[in-house]
């Protein structure tokens, strides 16, 4: 199970247990059962991590992709560029065309590089986000347990 299915089980644990009469809201839970979902949720977070990390690893091949392409097409440009020296005329014509397309690829190399940075930057982002609130989340169901959990009664001498 991901985390978000896990945490939806302790949602529908908050909502189906026993309100505690003139408690202002408070309810019993089975602590055991919400121990266990924790338990499972911190499993799973590892996984969340990993997803990002396999992001991160992504971008780093699209920039590596891009440069690739990059240098294969200044590449061709040097090439067309040395074939039509012969003439001054093509030759200042294919000096030209190989600027322009050095342009154009460096161009669309930083336009992919900063695609990839922004969709590697948001996909980090959510992910914190997601699992800032999840912990959040968690933190208060903990202290919800605390809240709530029954105070243990005093037990006579002669049981102690």
């Amino acid at each position: 199970m991901n985390v978000e299915e896990l945490l939806g089980q302790i949602d529908d644990m908050v909502d189906k247990a026993w309100d505690v009469p003139l408690s202002g809201g408070k309810c019993m839970i089975e602590a055991d059962k919400l121990r266990d979902l924790i338990d499972d949720i911190r499993a799973a977070l590892p996984s969340e991590i990993r997803q990002a990390q396999t992001v991160v690893a992504d971008r780093a091949e699209i920039v590596a992709g891009a440069k690739r392409e990059a240098e294969a097409i200044v590449r061709k440009a040097e090439e067309r560029a040395q074939a039509m020296i012969a003439q001054e005329e093509i030759f200042r014509q294919a000096q030209q065309r190989a600027e322009e397309m050095l342009t154009r690829a460096q161009q669309k190399s930083r336009e992919m590089c900063k695609g990839a940075n922004d969709f590697a930057e948001d996909v980090l982002r959510r992910a914190e986000e997601l699992l800032t609130g999840r912990m959040g989340e968690i933190r208060q169901a903990r202290q919800m347990l605390r809240t709530n959990a029954p105070k243990k009664a005093a037990l006579p001498e002669e049981q102690q």
